[in-house]
């Protein structure tokens, strides 16, 4: 499911983590991410969430720390990536002591283990309302390129199997800077395309 192999993406991708990203500055990283924290507390989407899929941002990313404490704050259910092998599932996070006490990866990422028996997206019986996702580049109409491994491609297919009636949102957050034309990113029979992308 890896998307190395379409050489346009490859190069993107190559752009963007060399180039663009680096170069957006802390100051920007900030005001940007409080700017979209904001506009996504006040969509309705967010607000009529039960079940949200957050991940939990690098450096690098979109800071999704705020989105993640509002979340606990308004009582929704929590489910954060956790990764085995090629495989992602979402698992349940009950509240902030749950987030603070979960180890890092190699990455210095927070990341449940999958061992721990936590609540599952994929066989609780609910299901996600509302995922919000990150990538490395968006075009406005929803195409999303991500790092390159096809984690949430793969996820979202197995997802969409287990539950083909239920309407999940998905909510790609990023920088001005990452958004790129739609010439640029071409997008493959597995992409999944974004319900909604969120800017500053």
């Amino acid at each position: 499911m890896t998307t190395i192999g379409n050489p346009l993406k490859k190069v993107l991708r190559q752009r963007m983590k060399a180039e663009v990203i680096p170069a957006i500055s802390a100051e920007s990283v900030a005001r940007q991410s409080k700017a979209i924290f904001e506009k996504v507390i006040a969509s309705e989407t967010f607000r009529q969430a039960a079940d949200v899929s957050i991940y939990l941002s690098t450096g690098s990313e979109v800071d999704t720390l705020p989105l993640l404490r509002e979340l606990f704050n308004q009582q929704k259910n929590v489910f954060v990536p956790t990764y085995s092998g090629k495989l992602m599932e979402m698992v349940r996070v009950k509240d902030w002591a749950d987030y603070e006490s979960l180890p890092l990866t190699k990455w210095n990422i927070k990341q449940p283990s999958a061992k721990e028996g936590r609540e599952n997206a994929l066989t609780n019986g609910r299901g996600i309302d509302l995922f919000l996702m990150p990538g490395v580049a968006f075009t406005l109409s929803g195409g999303r390129m991500g790092h390159g491994m096809g984690y949430y491609d793969s996820f979202l297919k197995r997802y969409f199997d287990t539950y083909p009636e239920k309407k999940a949102t998905l909510m790609a957050l990023a920088f001005r800077e990452q958004i790129v034309d739609e010439s640029t990113l071409p997008l493959e029979p597995h992409d999944v395309r974004l319900t909604t992308v969120v800017t500053e």
